[in-house]
């Protein structure tokens, strides 16, 4: 080899070097979904959401960010083998949505971001306080108090003779049952009497639906879980064909022919998260990052499933919707 080209070489592998030194050390990232329902995928809901939220903050799926969805399919026995999953997988966070998801990511010691659905994670034991989380788990947090007393001024606003309702949530979910509670005593004090069906599995909803005809209930809130929403289309057909209105927590039941939903904004909730999971992704702790609360929440009106049941929806209430389906 002449010198020319000797020195022509070494001037390209200089060159070169640097660049390859920066790809082999380019950091992937890898992020856990964790839900005791079905997995959350990466392409659709609130997984979409999440990864683009994560996009604009330069986390590209199949380049630097890898997503590993696990999901219990209502088996929340299933949960603990899950998180070891994720451990194995070396993920940097799990994002968690529900109450049993994350407290079995909690007691992995997996850095954890709670994107919806856990209830009060101080009266949980998720969290310290929100201020200072003070463990492996943030995330975002919604106050059931204030959302309860909503859902049930709304129906109120809706049937003004309303007097009793019906509350189906899942009896073994913690953050689920503290949630009926708060929704018990607003009740009380709007004066509305609270027919309560604890549900711990699929059969226990056709005891619910036999109590509900031996004792009608002027309307049904569901509260929702992996155990409820798995089951969702039974209380939709069933309200339909008592023509009992229903008011759930997230505007997809709606869509699916549910009467109404009130409940935090699944886009901002998710892409709040991200911001969580980018600090995380840089270094930040979960114990020194605080709780957040949704700032924005959504009433959805199914119109047409109001005209199926022949309800005449007030006009004061149609104004309040964030969204009419008809």
């Amino acid at each position: 080899m002449q010198r020319r080209e000797f020195i022509a070489l070494l001037a390209g592998t200089a060159v070169a070097s640097p660049r390859m030194a920066v790809a082999q050390a380019a950091k992937v990232y890898r992020l856990g979904t964790l839900i005791a329902g079905a997995p959350i995928p990466a392409t659709a809901g609130s997984g979409a959401i999440l990864v683009a939220a994560l996009a604009q903050r330069g986390y590209t799926l199949g380049q630097n960010l890898a997503y590993e969805a696990r999901g219990a399919g209502g088996h929340v026995e299933l949960l603990p083998q899950l998180v070891e999953e994720l451990k194995a997988a070396k993920v940097d966070v799990v994002v968690t949505v529900g109450y049993p998801a994350a407290k079995a990511a909690k007691q992995s010691g997996l850095p954890t971001v709670i994107a919806s659905g856990s209830g009060d994670p101080v009266a949980t034991g998720l969290v310290a306080s929100l201020s200072r989380p003070g463990g492996n788990v943030t995330g975002i947090a919604e106050d059931a108090s204030t959302l309860s007393t909503k859902r049930l001024s709304l129906m109120k606003d809706t049937l003004p003779q309303l007097h009793r309702i019906a509350m189906l949530w899942n009896k073994d979910d913690l953050g689920m049952s503290l949630r009926y509670e708060a929704t018990a005593k607003a009740a009380q004090a709007l004066g509305i009497a609270v027919q309560a069906l604890g549900v711990r599995e699929p059969d226990d909803f056709n005891d619910a639906f036999a109590a509900m005809i031996r004792e009608p209930p002027e309307a049904i809130l569901m509260v929702s879980d992996a155990l409820t929403l798995l089951n969702r289309h039974r209380v939709i057909d069933f309200a339909a064909a008592h023509r009992l209105p229903a008011i759930y927590e997230t505007d997809a039941i709606v869509r699916e022919g549910g009467l109404m939903s009130y409940g935090a904004d699944a886009r901002e909730s998710f892409g709040r998260a991200a911001a969580l999971v980018d600090r995380i992704f840089k270094g930040a702790k979960p114990a020194d990052l605080p709780v957040e609360q949704p700032t924005r929440y959504l009433f959805v009106l199914n119109l047409k499933t109001a005209k199926a049941m022949n309800l005449a929806v007030p006009t004061t209430t149609l104004a309040l919707a964030d969204e009419v389906i008809e």
